[in-house]
């Protein structure tokens, strides 16, 4: 009996020790500052360097500064559970707006085969008058841009063809080609096709059409300042012909010869404006849209059903055109960069980048290395002004640094979300600034792709059309108006959708809100 005791006490006693042990191993470390700012310096110079200047894959420089931040937590005692689960944590919160991402590329794709894109651009062409071309480059722009969803697609399209008005009627380029940026980006901040439209309230935690209808305080401001400058500039530009280049001439024939327009053409549009003012589900409400669109396509515009259906999945092509006498092959290129776009695959590379961008944050998240150099950053922030402040100079300082407007909307938002909803403030708010000042500034930072992009497309310097690119800066100076005045600043309510989270942040540093209240 003695010897088993013994056994027993000692089969205890190693059994203890080994418990201890594994307290030891699981043990979980707080980072220091030092420790929780370094994965956030990695990112940093690795897309400084790597992307901006070596042109690396941001996706693949994302991955490696997430495995820098994955080494610091298993150091700190957090293992690869730990780190997985924070990572689809952050995943699982953002998939319904990534779903409607992905709907967005199959909406674009059956506006351009039901011809309702096509007939926006062909009716804005139509109405270019010499003695208002700056002021009709600026709206014709912003309008296809909103029913593109694309900056780029927009300038690298009419915006080419307007320059080419301007440059046959005499006008100065530099003040035309800011009038089309602006516009191009107007819609880009504006419209629900767009991919940084999307991403900002992903970042911030915001719903897709508060988004954009908060967005009014700061861009239409702008707009209405564009519309006078441009107007008053235009009207000053003596001596202009009123010669229709043959760019513009063939864009609108083509457009003519394969697409067939009437009133019906236009319902898509209808249906998603309606959706967005009625603050309808938005998937469903573009998926009816798309499926109006895929009508138009095989009734008045005499497509496949089949093509309808590749159209929205991987985009509308020049081949899919089976019209007697038609031949793709002698088309001016602006002609097919106009029309093949759209389709859920298109939206890819920009999910993939999402995913990259949450899989940094979720392994960083896991440490609570945000939260440590965010409150170092908040000690110094007293206000909302403040508060704003350094979430636009964050933004322009990571569009700086990485020449990627995407990231530069991802990355700041995720850092400043929990801080905006502590201090009782709606996440559109966030949502707002990261495009005003992520979105906006990187085509007029001569170093982005965006930038080079700009000023190669239109043939004018970005230094040069940067001052008339109007809309492009006043997002940040109404920004900053409204931040310091507090017009135009969406505070939580109770009962709202971000209350709960409100109070259960500020419950965390011992403050009882509700009590308060």
């Amino acid at each position: 009996m003695g010897t088993k005791s013994k056994l027993a006490d000692c089969e205890r006693s190693m059994v203890m020790k080994m418990t201890e042990k594994n307290k030891k191993i699981r043990e979980k470390k707080q980072p220091t500052f030092l420790l929780a700012v370094l994965p956030v310096i990695a990112m940093i110079l690795l897309l400084g360097i790597g992307y901006a200047m070596l042109g690396l894959s941001a996706e693949v420089l994302m991955l490696v500064s997430a495995a820098v931040a994955a080494v610091i937590a298993i150091c700190l005692g957090y293992t690869w559970d730990d780190i997985m689960n924070s990572i689809v944590e952050k995943l699982s919160k953002t998939m319904p707006a990534i779903f409607i991402l992905i709907i967005v590329g199959f909406l674009i794709g059956t506006w351009m085969i039901g011809g309702t894109i096509p007939m926006m651009v062909y009716f804005g062409l139509k109405i270019i008058n010499p003695s208002f071309l700056v002021v009709t480059a600026f709206l014709v722009t912003a309008i296809v841009s909103i029913c593109t969803g694309t900056s780029w697609g927009s300038a690298g399209t009419i915006g080419v063809a307007l320059m080419g008005i301007a440059s046959g009627l005499g006008a100065p380029l530099p003040i035309v080609a800011g009038a089309v940026v602006s516009g191009a980006y107007f819609g880009d901040k504006m419209s629900p096709l767009s991919d940084t439209t999307n991403l900002a309230p992903i970042a911030a935690g915001a719903k897709l059409y508060d988004h954009i209808g908060h967005m009014l305080w700061t861009t239409g401001p702008g707009f209405i300042i564009c519309c006078i400058v441009y107007t008053i500039v235009g009207m000053n530009l003596n001596g202009l012909s009123g010669t229709e280049p043959a760019k513009v001439s063939a864009i609108l024939d083509t457009l003519h010869q394969i697409f067939s327009f009437n009133p019906l053409i236009i319902l898509p549009v209808i249906i998603v404006l309606y959706g967005s003012i009625r603050k309808k589900p938005t998937i469903p409400v573009m998926l009816i849209s798309s499926a109006v669109a895929m009508f138009n396509g095989v009734v008045f515009q005499g497509f496949q059903l089949a093509d309808c259906f590749n159209a929205a999945i991987g985009g509308f092509k020049m081949d899919m055109i089976n019209i007697a006498g038609f031949d793709a092959a002698n088309l001016i290129s602006d002609i097919p960069t106009l029309l093949q776009r759209g389709g859920m695959l298109s939206m890819l590379s920009t999910v993939l980048i999402a995913f990259c961008a949450y899989g940094f944050a979720g392994t960083l998240a896991v440490t609570g290395s945000l939260d440590i150099v965010l409150n170092r950053i908040m000690k110094t922030v007293k206000s909302t002004f403040g508060l704003i402040f350094a979430t636009i100079v964050s933004c322009i300082t990571a569009v700086f640094v990485t020449s990627n407007g995407q990231l530069s909307i991802l990355i700041p938002g995720e850092m400043f979300h929990s801080t905006y909803v502590k201090r009782g403030l709606e996440p559109r708010n966030l949502s707002r600034t990261l495009e005003d000042a992520a979105t906006v500034i990187e085509p007029i930072t001569p170093w982005t792709a965006a930038g080079v992009y700009m000023a190669t497309t239109l043939g004018v310097p970005t230094l040069s059309y940067l001052p008339w690119a109007c809309l492009n800066y006043t997002g940040i100076i109404f920004a900053m108006i409204w931040a310091a005045t507090g017009i135009g600043i969406m505070k939580i309510k109770k009962g709202s959708e971000n209350y709960a989270e409100y109070v259960a942040l500020n419950k965390a540093d011992g403050i009882d809100v509700e009590a308060a209240e």
